[in-house]
């Protein structure tokens, strides 16, 4: 028997009335491999010559090999109008499935530039609609390939309901499971919207860009002259906005990447993440921190050094590293265990609390908290950072997410006082007072509402003035506040630190709290949810 003969549109002639199983296997062979080549061979080698992975490559690099089940392949759309009735492609512009990562299940969908260049249409987004209702239904992450144009504008209003059934799910599956957003080439309005929504959002240099309005309507409305990376693109994003957490050169090392931050996290809130057992012992000794950590609260140092020497195997992975550089947030493994680490930067704006600063921590500890993760915090702070831009910008009101942040946060929590922690930037820091579970501290450490220097010119500003050498009073009253209020037991004396540790033991004392915490179990008061600082 002879293959069935392929009609233009890429399916077998239908004219005929009687077809045996042998036939309508062999015709559905062909629909798929039409699906699976695409409309246009060409249009695959453009999609490589700008640099670009097609999305099947892409699926292929972030899953395990063979893993990835397909969904609605043969969805077509219904649109009229404008040819679309003429254009017709298997899939609409978008695949989704499932596969896995790891052995996990991970549900994905990936748009494809070859076909409307990843417009989405009524028949695309219901396809998105449904994978990600079976990502929340199966309790399991999901992975958006984003490289689409917008909405598709033949289809109208049909196109933005369609963004608007993406955003609610978005929204319904926030903090029920992972939602990670891949950005790998240009994508406007609508599609930048949903992976705001999303847990984090990776971008490619060069090839990828977010924005609402692109470089033509800001030229038409302000003037302006830019380009679309310098709009929006992965360093104007990972740097500036702080829309996007990570930022790579090519597509092969963003998903990878992906992967990675996969294996760290849940599948869902009702679980904990994956444990991964190493051979470096929780009872290792830490006494190189002595040497990092200079004893000059004044004198820089780099807090990834410690965060290295505390975790397993030195290996940790730091969410938003180029942006508001003045607090470091990562997730790492503690005795396989994994944590989410919040740390102040003293090598960056001596570590101070602004703005960006507390909105970066913030939004880890509501993902940590959300996804069963424990928190722990490296406290070496001088303060809010002071300034008219700051204040006029709303440090009150931002700088009070951080606060709510932990004061809402029921997973375990340990907070470690390393240097000095002052004013209202320490209490924000998970301090005792805000309900951290363990509050510790290194015999070095300068708990006080601000620094000696300026609290004893505050204190003793007369008798300073009055004195008839007014410098030697003042470095005496420095003495005096020190001895009296800034030793390192003062807190301890009072409840505030429940132990004074020694440093080359905090990576023993931190793994067995967080065991003994493992369990840890809060009640938080009846309400529909809280109305966090905006």
């Amino acid at each position: 028997m002879s293959t069935p003969e392929k009609t233009k549109s890429g399916r077998p002639d239908q004219q005929r009335v009687h077809w045996t199983s042998k036939e309508r296997l062999e015709e559905l062979g062909l629909i798929k491999d039409a699906a699976l080549q695409g409309p246009d061979p060409s249009a695959t080698e453009r999609q490589h010559s700008r640099g670009k992975l097609t999305a099947r490559e892409r699926i292929e690099l972030l899953l395990d090999e063979d893993s990835f089940t397909e969904v609605e392949q043969l969805r077509r759309h219904r649109a009229t109008g404008f040819g679309l009735e003429h254009k017709r492609p298997y899939t609409d512009g978008v695949i989704t499935g499932w596969g896995t990562v790891d052995g996990r299940t991970v549900f994905v969908y990936a748009h494809d530039f070859r076909i409307f260049g990843g417009a989405l249409g009524e028949a695309h987004a219901t396809k998105i609609h449904k994978i990600m209702d079976m990502a929340l239904s199966a309790g399991a992450p999901l992975v958006s390939l984003n490289d689409g144009a917008g909405a598709r504008i033949q289809e109208g209003v049909s196109a933005l309901a369609g963004y608007g059934g993406i955003f609610q799910r978005n929204t319904k599956a926030s903090g029920v499971i992972p939602q990670i957003s891949v950005m790998l080439g240009p994508c406007a309005g609508g599609a930048a919207y949903s992976p705001a929504l999303t847990d984090f959002v990776f971008m490619v240099r060069e090839t990828s860009q977010m924005f609402i309005t692109g470089p033509d309507v800001v030229r038409a409305v302000t003037g302006e002259e830019i380009t679309q990376n310098g709009l929006g693109g992965a360093d104007v994003h990972s740097g500036t906005s702080g829309v996007s957490h990570f930022a790579y050169d090519d597509e092969q090392s963003c998903l990878e990447d992906v992967r990675f931050l996969l294996s760290l996290l849940p599948s869902n809130n009702r679980e904990l993440a994956p444990t991964s057992r190493s051979g470096d012992p929780a009872d290792r000794r830490t006494d190189a921190l002595l040497d990092l950590v200079p004893d000059d609260p004044s004198r820089v140092y780099d807090i990834r050094g410690v965060i290295e020497e505390i975790v397993d195997d030195g290996d940790y992975f730091e969410i938003h590293p180029a942006w508001a550089t003045n607090i470091v947030c990562a997730l790492a493994r503690l005795d396989g265990e994994v944590i989410g680490i919040v740390a102040n930067q003293p090598a960056s704006y001596a570590g101070v609390l602004d703005i960006e600063a507390s909105e970066k921590a913030a939004r880890f500890v509501q993902f940590c908290d959300a996804f069963n993760i424990p928190l722990v915090t490296l406290v070496d702070v001088p303060g809010f950072l002071p300034g008219v831009d700051q204040e006029h910008n709303g440090i009150i009101r931002r700088g009070a997410k951080l606060l709510y942040a932990y004061c809402n946060a029921t997973v375990p929590r340990i907070s470690l006082v390393l240097r000095k922690a002052y004013g209202g930037a320490y209490i924000v820091m998970d301090s005792r007072s805000i309900g951290t579970d363990l509050a510790l501290a290194w015999p070095g450490n300068e708990i006080a509402v601000m620094g000696a220097e300026g609290a004893a010119n505050v204190i003793f500003r007369r008798e300073i003035n009055a004195a008839a050498e007014p410098e030697a009073v003042r470095q005496q009253k420095i003495k005096e506040y020190q001895a009296e209020l800034m030793h390192p037991y003062y807190a301890a004396e009072r409840g505030l630190v429940d132990d004074v540790i020694d440093p080359g033991a905090t990576r023993q004392i931190l793994a067995r709290s967080l065991a003994m915490l493992r369990t840890k179990h809060a009640d938080m008061p009846c309400r529909k949810h809280g109305n966090p600082p905006q």
